[in-house]
């Protein structure tokens, strides 16, 4: 669900993937449903292709958000309650236990759960990284037995 979620530098929010042309993209605001074209120029990332820093090994960004909202049952979050640095690693301690602290930045989990907040007030609650489905076996069409 992530992939068509983006985030563009320079703008506040986040951004609903609508269409994409030749040197631009389609994009509406998850907040307030506004479209306008993006540029590509502008720097555009997909909630998707984000990745956290653990200590072992990266963990894509929808596994982070699914366990935000098993911690909070699918609950907005409130940011005022994280101010300080070590509220805001107590939170992310709480939900993503082997993160690496000296890779994971204050200001990338203050816009974790501003992001997460925003997706929330959107109604997204399924932030499972979900692969092109492929058809169904039931759904092929069955081969006849030649015995």
């Amino acid at each position: 669900m992530l992939k068509k979620i983006l985030s563009i530098s320079g703008r506040p929010g986040l951004y609903k993937l609508v269409s994409y042309g030749k040197n631009m993209l389609l994009v509406e605001g998850l907040a307030d449903g506004h479209r306008f074209p993006v540029h590509s120029r502008e720097r555009v990332m997909s909630l998707g292709d984000i990745s956290i820093f653990t200590t072992s090994e990266d963990l894509p960004l929808s596994q982070v958000m699914e366990n935000i909202g098993k911690k909070f049952d699918n609950k907005a979050i409130d940011a005022k309650a994280y101010s300080t640095p070590d509220q805001l690693h107590e939170f992310f301690g709480s939900v993503l236990e082997n993160w690496d602290p000296d890779r994971v930045h204050n200001s990338d989990i203050k816009k974790i759960i501003s992001w997460y907040n925003i997706l929330i007030g959107a109604g997204i609650t399924d932030f499972t990284a979900k692969e092109e489905e492929e058809p169904n076996a039931e759904d092929a069409p069955a081969e006849e037995n030649k015995d």
